[in-house]
């Protein structure tokens, strides 16, 4: 058999720096840490949109959010671009999924053969209230989510518990039914999103009363620019902590990280247990980040590293030992690693800008610019982010731009957006930005889009009549 199996581990909302491989001196994942020192970590992966759906519709296509269209939670993938999977199956390979998908429907072609727990957007439609993006009435539903916290049980983490079950079941009595061709199996988590209930072994590990409080808004921080406001203004949830609650939440959250881990690790020895542990080449990475209470923000859908910044570690035969990377790296790369890794090779695809990870991990460090955008719910105006080298640069079409020195400021304290003295800097990731995406034409794109989908929906007060939710209900 040429080419080797691909097992993919994902999660849903974990901040890059919430494990101990990135030097987190807290959270306790001894499984991913494992996994980084037998493998590459890549130390500044992103996410090409930080919110659910749009993200996983890049993996799946292996294009940025402008490319596919797929701009936000109402407007799922449905199998209608084809992507790593498809051509796949088409070759032969076996391809399957279990855990959450957050595609449209199970009904769709969606480059599987089977898939387990997929947890789809709801009724096929999605998070709905996030198309109204200007003048957006009042979100009812932010309170919850600071009472949903703590020691327990709850839809999410049975599911994950699920999901790890027949993962296990699939590589131990599955996986050796397809030798003729590597396979490729999906293995999506839903923790550590929220609501941020844990059970009481994982939450035991983190005292409340020990965790230090979110980083507050500092003057200079840039989360007073108007964008960035409106995505503080839909997202509230701020409003209805104090500072008992906000440790709760955060010891939850690393709990629920360690949770993770542990499912993480069941998996990993069940792949060993297979005997295709030589021959696979194993993938983490989230979907997204956490802001989890920085700069008075909680969940993602903004530019700050907390949400835009994910964990990526890979590890297999052909992948350097105990090696952190950093050049920049995307969730659309995944497109052509899953490819070249089976031996079916990515080829040449202008509409398909990834690179192949394992390439990147055998070479030396290097600069690439990377894309990040978001046109989903409290966004007045595209959200467009590009890393340039040590520098982040946010383009808000219609508003002041944003810009961050990564090397001299990792905690974006200082916003150089509007400094003259940084004129220059703005102008060339400005630059390097509309190499990569014609921002002003994918904003008039995307709204007109949500417009079109919106009338589909019946207008403004058909959507403003829905059931709303803050995250997508399992299914019973």
């Amino acid at each position: 058999m040429s080419g080797q199996n691909v097992l993919i581990l994902m999660s849903d909302e974990h901040m890059r720096d919430a494990s101990g491989c990135y030097g987190h001196p807290v959270v306790k994942t001894p499984n991913l840490d494992k996994l980084a020192a037998r493998g590459t970590r890549f130390d500044n992966a992103y996410t090409p949109a930080p919110i659910c759906v749009p993200a996983r519709a890049s993996i799946a296509t292996g294009r940025y959010v402008h490319q596919n269209r797929f701009w936000s939670n109402a407007q799922p993938y449905d199998g209608s671009q084809p992507g790593w999977g498809h051509k796949l199956i088409e070759a032969g390979h076996h391809v399957a999924s279990v855990g959450k998908l957050h595609y449209r429907s199970t009904d769709d072609d969606n480059g599987f053969l089977s898939e387990a727990h997929s947890l789809h957007v709801r009724n096929g439609i999605g998070w709905v209230r996030g198309l109204i993006r200007k003048d957006a009435p009042v979100w009812g539903v932010t309170e919850e989510f600071s009472h949903n916290i703590g020691a327990g049980e709850c839809d999410y983490t049975v599911m994950d518990r699920d999901i790890t079950r027949d993962a296990c079941h699939w590589l131990r009595y599955e996986a050796g039914e397809h030798t003729d061709k590597p396979w490729v199996l999906f293995t999506s988590y839903i923790t550590p999103h929220y609501p941020l209930v844990v059970p009481q072994e994982f939450y035991d590990l983190y005292p409340a009363h020990e965790m230090e409080l979110p980083r507050a808004v500092v003057a200079g921080d840039g989360t007073d620019n108007p964008v960035v406001q409106g995505i503080r203004r839909l997202y509230n949830y701020d409003d209805h902590f104090d500072d008992e609650r906000r440790r709760i939440a955060v010891a939850s959250y690393y709990g629920m990280c360690s949770y993770l881990d542990h499912n993480i690790g069941q998996v990993l020895r069940a792949l060993e247990d297979s005997g295709q542990a030589d021959n696979t080449l194993v993938i983490y990475v989230s979907d997204h980040g956490e802001m989890l209470g920085t700069k008075g923000m909680w969940t993602k859908g903004n530019m700050y590293e907390e949400s835009v910044a994910i964990p990526m570690i890979m590890a297999g035969a052909s992948i350097p030992k105990g090696k952190a990377v950093t050049t920049p790296t995307s969730l659309i790369d995944l497109h052509p690693t899953i490819l070249e890794a089976t031996g079916l090779g990515a080829g040449k695809d202008i509409d398909r800008p990834g690179e192949n990870l394992i390439q990147i991990a055998n070479s030396d460090a290097r600069d690439r610019a990377i894309l990040s955008e978001y046109h989903d719910g409290g966004s007045i105006t595209g959200m467009f982010m590009v890393r340039v080298g040590r520098w982040k640069y946010c383009y808000y079409p219609g508003y002041d731009p944003q810009l961050f020195d990564m090397e001299d400021d990792r905690l974006e304290t200082r916003d150089l957006g509007t400094d003259l003295a940084y004129a220059e800097t703005r102008a060339q990731c400005h630059a390097a930005l509309f190499q990569i995406v014609d921002a002003d034409a994918a904003n008039d794109q995307a709204f007109a889009d949500q417009a079109m989908r919106i009338e589909e929906l019946g207008g403004m007060d058909a959507i403003i009549a829905m059931d709303d939710y803050d995250f997508t209900p399992v299914e019973k």
